[in-house]
């Protein structure tokens, strides 16, 4: 990363007053004195323009190229230098034929902080002209023969990302990085190195040598950053037999693993030049920023302040410090994620071939305890950001909406094998219970999550009743939740056939598996549940009617039921508390071939659970099993 500090003005402070050399001149009345010569080297110091400034036994011209050797390795600083004190002295030959002058160097290293510091500089009396005796200390008073200055940033340490209790989910992890050392290969083999090792490790060989031929002597160059623990071991082996390979030890800002929750948390890693362009102040080429996720979204907050440390750097390259400013680590990012939870509902999705899901949410103050993404995502974060149709798992949401139209639990709804609206024809699932058909509680038919007896029920419903029972339940309403969330969609309907289809969670009902998961959590908890993953972020709940308490108790006992007698079966012996559920299969077309996508939705105690799977036999078959083994690992 390269240090810069841009817009500063340089200025030249010449002291008021009097100084000693005001008391004396060269021995006569109204002779030469030094502060003319003395300010003129302060200004040339700050300018770096020094021929109006005579000098003793060398030319301005080459003190100003001995002046820019010292001070090249600041960067784009400028000083602020005030010249002092001026004392006329007695040398070697006249009277008062010497003099020595402070000057107060002022370096604005970082900011607000200023590296301040006196020098001296000596003066002779030549010809009746003062003239400066340049010497390397003069800039810094510890410089001494060819030793210079230089500037390097102290990159801050990142603040960490925590979840639930207090763990680090994100912090600084030990990793390895592999590459060419081109001063440890010859210039003729550098290219050779560079191709074995990159079919090594398994990148582009001839992007990489062309890398490597391109750097300096004395450049590392980088190919790939393992994790310290999961340098594969053929690479580990075979790794020193390559010429100029060399192996850097190293912590990054890193998760416990490399899946964990990483659509979500996002990564960090080299500034684009996009982000350079956009935001060149804060942004430079090298610098380290987050680049997805939370990771880019609280950059600012995590990145901390960078130090700087200046060095006297002697010929033969040593070092020794004369400045340092240290930088601040920066803020922890707090989230509601517990570790364990996030790690088991990744373990359960790791063999699932198609995208995949699981969100758990606490229902008495709506922290997201996991949000995961199976692999079959590709990197994209479904979890909280997917939009599907939620299929019968949104039954939870219409019976909500019918129950507040005037029906019962108890309600008879005729559950027939079809339904016909407007021309359409809708049926219930393949395997349907034929003992659950005809006319039936509506209790049973949720249970049995009967198509037909929702859609019978289409006409008790006004406009928007669906939309007010889903956005009682917390969806539906948008609203910034300080990460990528998608609360759903509940549109109203557009004919009678769509009208139909709302109620049975298809039509114009989209959801994310995290909304679904707010609903069971906001029937668990019998109020509106705001799901929540980062605490600091204070969002106002949505005005809307609230589910009341006899409404929420009803909606409770009718998804018992799913699970005592209907397709949720099931869960019906995990241990704890009483599970609720609702399955789910929602249609779509993809490449001329009808799919379904798997959901199922549960709560157990201060638990609140969806699974979805995109492609999937059934909610029952194909999520039902994974939402199983998550609440049993949950215990």
């Amino acid at each position: 990363m390269r240090f810069r500090l841009a817009g500063l003005t340089a200025l030249v402070l010449l002291a008021a007053g009097c100084t000693s050399s005001d008391d004396r001149d060269d021995g006569g009345g109204g002779g030469p004195t030094p502060d003319d010569t003395v300010a003129a080297l302060a200004s040339g110091l700050v300018s770096g323009e020094l021929a109006d400034v005579p000098f003793v036994e060398q030319t301005a011209q080459q003190v100003g190229a001995d002046y820019a050797e010292v001070v090249e390795g600041m960067g784009d600083l400028q000083p602020t230098v005030e010249a002092g004190a001026v004392d006329v002295v007695d040398g070697d030959g006249d009277a008062g034929d010497r003099a020595v002058a402070t000057l107060t160097w002022s370096w604005p290293v970082l900011g607000g902080t200023e590296w301040t510091y006196d020098s001296e500089a000596s003066l002779a009396l030549v010809d009746q002209e003062w003239r400066v005796v340049w010497e390397r200390n003069v800039v810094e008073p510890s410089l001494a023969g060819a030793t210079t200055l230089d500037l390097t940033p102290i990159r801050a340490a990142r603040g960490d990302i925590t979840g639930a209790r207090g763990l680090a989910l994100v912090t600084a992890r030990p990793v390895v990085r592999l590459g060419i050392d081109r001063s440890m290969v010859p210039t003729a083999r550098a290219g050779q190195s560079a191709q074995r090792l990159a079919r090594l490790i398994g990148i582009d060989a001839a992007s990489y040598v062309e890398r490597v031929e391109a750097a300096g002597e004395l450049a590392f160059v980088e190919a790939i950053v393992y994790r310290a623990d999961e340098v594969p071991a053929d690479v580990g082996r075979l790794f020193d037999q390559i010429t100029g390979a060399r192996a850097i030890g190293d912590e990054v800002p890193l998760a416990p693993t490399r899946e964990f929750a990483a659509p979500i948390l996002g990564t960090v890693g080299e500034v684009t030049a996009e982000m350079v362009e956009e935001d060149p102040e804060r942004y430079q080429p090298g610098d380290q920023a987050g680049l997805s996720g939370l990771q880019a979204r609280y950059d600012e907050q995590l990145q901390g302040t960078t130090g700087a440390v200046v060095n006297a750097v002697s010929s033969d390259g040593v070092e020794r410090e004369v400045f340092r400013v240290d930088g601040e680590t920066g803020t922890p990012l707090e989230l509601t994620l517990d570790l364990d939870l996030q790690v088991e509902a990744e373990r359960l999705l790791a063999d699932v071939a198609p995208s995949s899901a699981i969100v758990a949410i606490r229902p008495s103050n709506g922290a997201i305890l996991a949000a995961a993404n199976g692999p079959g995502t590709q990197g994209l974060n479904i979890a909280t950001f997917g939009q599907f149709a939620p299929g019968s798992t949104f039954k939870s949401v219409s019976t909500l909406a019918l129950l507040r139209a005037g029906l019962t639990p108890d309600t008879v709804v005729p559950c027939t094998p079809t339904i016909n609206v407007d021309g359409k024809s809708f049926k219930n699932y393949s395997d349907y219970p034929a003992s659950a058909l005809g006319q039936v509680p509506f209790r049973t038919a949720l249970a049995n999550s009967c198509n037909t007896a929702f859609i019978s029920q289409r006409g008790k419903l006004g406009e928007l009743d669906l939309f007010d029972a889903a956005a009682a339940l917390g969806m539906g309403i948008d609203h910034d939740l300080g990460f990528p969330a998608y609360l759903g969609q509940v549109e109203p309907a557009a004919s009678e056939t769509e009208k139909g289809a709302n109620l049975i969670g298809q039509g114009r009902i989209l959801a994310s598996p995290m909304i679904m998961a707010t609903v069971i959590a906001s029937i668990q908890r019998g109020d509106l549940v705001i799901p929540s993953l980062v605490p600091a972020v204070d969002v106002t709940p949505p005005d809307v009617e609230p589910i009341t308490g006899t409404q929420a108790g009803q909606l409770r006992s009718m998804l018992r039921s799913v699970v005592t007698s209907g397709s949720g079966a099931g869960l019906l012996d995990v241990p704890g508390p009483e599970v609720i559920a609702k399955t789910g299969t929602a249609e779509f077309e993809r490449g001329g071939r009808l799919e379904t996508h798997a959901w199922m939705i549960a709560a157990q105690g201060d638990l609140a659970v969806a699974v979805f799977v995109e492609v999937g036999a059934s909610g029952s078959r194909t999520a039902g099993p994974i939402l199983e083994a998550f609440l049993r690992a949950a215990r």
